[in-house]
C-alpha cells in the first residue's frame, strides 16, 4: 500500500469517574440492556487535558496511608487492557519509589461480553475494602449497582476509558468521538476526498463504538461530501467477523476504497481480508496495539489511532491519587491520542505526546 506522510494529530482526552459519598444514582441493573449516557457525555464535555490538570494542581500530594487500588478492565485477551493494566501497574510502582505505599489490583472478565462476571470482579473489591476503585465497565450500565455499593461503601471510584458510568462524576479516557474524526480526516487525504468507504462497529452497547462511528460519519459529512460510506455493521469487537464482514464488502463493492474499524482487533481482521483479496484497500483502526504497529510497518494496516493505554493507566492512577489527597478534579480529564502511519510509527510514544512524570509533595 503507498502511505504518504500525514501531519501528526494529537489531542488529549481523559474523563475520570468519581464517585463520593453523597452522590444519587437512577440506575439500571446489572444486565447491560438500558443506556446510560443520556445525562453524560464526555466527549461533549467542558474538560481538560491531564497536563492542565497537573498544571492547575500542582504536585500529586504525598499520602502516607497505605492505599490499595482496585481495577477492573474489559478483558485480557484484548491487548490493549493488558496495556492499560501494565499502564497501572508502572503507575503504582513509579509513586511506590516516589514514597507512596500504593498497590493495584488489576482484574477482569473471561471476555468483553461478561458483563455479570465483571460486576462480580467489583463487589469482590468492595467487600475486601478497596481504598479506592478505577472501573472500564463492558457497557454503560453494568457496573452500576456495584458503584453504588462503593458509593454506600465510602470507595471513591474512577471511571476509566469505556463505557461510561453517568452516576459518576468524573471520567478519565480520550474523546472518542475524536478518534472517528481523526480517522476519517486521514483517510480523506488519502483517498483525496472521493470514494466510498466502510465502517465496521464494535458492540453497539459500548460508548467507544457509538461515539467513534458518530465521529467518522460527521466528519466525512462535514468535510468530505463526496465521499460515500456505503456499509457499516457491527462485528462486537471480534476480529473473526470483522474478516468475514470485509470480505464480503471486497467482493459486494469493488471499488471500495478504504475500511475504518472501530478497534485494532477488528482492523487486524478486515487486513487480513484485504491481504487475501489482493486489492488496495485502505485499512484504519483504534487503540494503537503492538500487533497494528507490525502490521503498519510491514505495509499492511494503513493507520490505527493510538490512546496510549500504557500511559492512560498511569494517569489514571496519579488522578485517583490526587483525588484521596484532597485535590478536586475536572468533571472530564482528557488522555492523548494520534494518528500512528508509516511517517511515525517508530517514533517514541514519549515524543509523541510530549509525556513527562508526575511530581508529588514533601
Amino acid at each position: 500500500m503507498i502511505k504518504s506522510a500525514k501531519k501528526l494529530f494529537v489531542s488529549g482526552v481523559i474523563t475520570f469517574s468519581l464517585i463520593i459519598t453523597g452522590c444519587s444514582s437512577n440506575s439500571a441493573g446489572g444486565s447491560g440492556e438500558k443506556e446510560n449516557t443520556e445525562a453524560f457525555n464526555p466527549d461533549n464535555a467542558n474538560g481538560q487535558t491531564y497536563d492542565e490538570v497537573r498544571a492547575n494542581l500542582g504536585e500529586v500530594p504525598k499520602i502516607t496511608a497505605e492505599i490499595k487500588l482496585g481495577a477492573v478492565a474489559k478483558a485480557f485477551e484484548n491487548e490493549y487492557w493488558r496495556t492499560l493494566k501494565e499502564g497501572m501497574e508502572k503507575g503504582a510502582q513509579n509513586f511506590n519509589d516516589k514514597g507512596i505505599n500504593l498497590t493495584v489490583d488489576v482484574k477482569s472478565p473471561q471476555g468483553e461480553a461478561d458483563e455479570e462476571g465483571q460486576l462480580s470482579i467489583v463487589k469482590d473489591m468492595i467487600n475486601k475494602k478497596y481504598t479506592a476503585m478505577l472501573l472500564s465497565p463492558i457497557s454503560d450500565s453494568n457496573l452500576v449497582p456495584g458503584v453504588e455499593s462503593a458509593l454506600d461503601a465510602k470507595i471513591p471510584v474512577i471511571n476509566v476509558n469505556d463505557g461510561i458510568i453517568k452516576e459518576a462524576p468524573n471520567f478519565v479516557g480520550p474523546k472518542a468521538d475524536q478518534n472517528g474524526a481523526t480517522a476519517a480526516e486521514w483517510i480523506s487525504d488519502k483517498v483525496g476526498g472521493k470514494g466510498k468507504v466502510a465502517i465496521i462497529v464494535g458492540m453497539p452497547k459500548a460508548f467507544a463504538a457509538r461515539q467513534r462511528t458518530i465521529g467518522f460519519e460527521n466528519w466525512i459529512k462535514d468535510n468530505s461530501p463526496d465521499i460515500e460510506i456505503t456499509e457499516k455493521q457491527n462485528a462486537d469487537w471480534d476480529r473473526s467477523k470483522a474478516k468475514d464482514i470485509a470480505a464480503t464488502w471486497i467482493k459486494k463493492h469493488d471499488d471500495l476504497n478504504a475500511i475504518f474499524a472501530n478497534n485494532d482487533t477488528m482492523a487486524l481482521g478486515a487486513q487480513e481480508a484485504v491481504n487475501e483479496s489482493g486489492k488496495d484497500i485502505l485499512v484504519v483502526g483504534v487503540d494503537g496495539i503492538g500487533e497494528a504497529y507490525e502490521s503498519i510497518r510491514k505495509g499492511e494496516m494503513d493507520a490505527t489511532i493510538d490512546s496510549f493505554p500504557l500511559y492512560k493507566g498511569q494517569i489514571a492512577v496519579e488522578m485517583i491519587l490526587r483525588q484521596l489527597g484532597g485535590q478536586e478534579l475536572p468533571r472530564v480529564i482528557w488522555t492523548p491520542q494520534a494518528i500512528i502511519d508509516s511517517t511515525n510509527v517508530d517514533t517514541p510514544a514519549e515524543e509523541i505526546i510530549n509525556w513527562s512524570e508526575p511530581t508529588v509533595g514533601k
